[in-house]
């Protein structure tokens, strides 16, 4: 069995944002040479999330407005974590969305249903942030 490992860097320059990184993981298996396995695909941050969705500017701007109707950003006074930071809300958002999402590689390829792409969510960016690519297979 075969093993691979990769980081993807990001410095988002807004607090929130979300990049389509489909291109960036189906390159990480082309690289890796494996054609039939598994790739998981995580945040290794506690304020950003990976997921799985359509690739729809609508559908994010939703997201946007859902998690801040669930987790405002303001007042920060209404979270007991902030203190040293102001970030409380975005632990709670990647909770909600989630750390990480699995893939079948099939033939070399990201094995998706239909519309579906993976994605990198940053909720307290302006600063270095890591995603790690793990793959394993034949």
């Amino acid at each position: 069995m075969k093993s691979y490992r990769k980081e993807l860097h990001f410095n988002i320059p807004s607090r929130r944002g979300i990049v389509n990184i489909t291109g960036d993981v189906q390159q990480a298996v082309d690289e890796s040479g494996v054609k039939e396995g598994l790739v998981l695909v995580n945040a290794m941050n506690i304020t950003a999330s990976v997921f799985i969705n359509d690739d729809e500017s609508g559908l994010h701007r939703d997201y946007e407005r859902w998690l801040e109707k669930l987790a405002p950003e303001k007042p920060y006074s209404m979270y007991d974590h902030n203190g040293f930071e102001d970030n409380a809300d975005a632990h709670l958002k990647r909770t909600i969305m989630g750390r990480e999402t699995v893939v079948a590689v099939t033939d070399g390829k990201l094995d998706f249903g239909t519309w579906e792409q993976i994605f990198y969510f940053e909720f307290d960016g302006k600063r270095h942030k890591r995603v790690l690519i793990k793959i394993i297979g034949e």
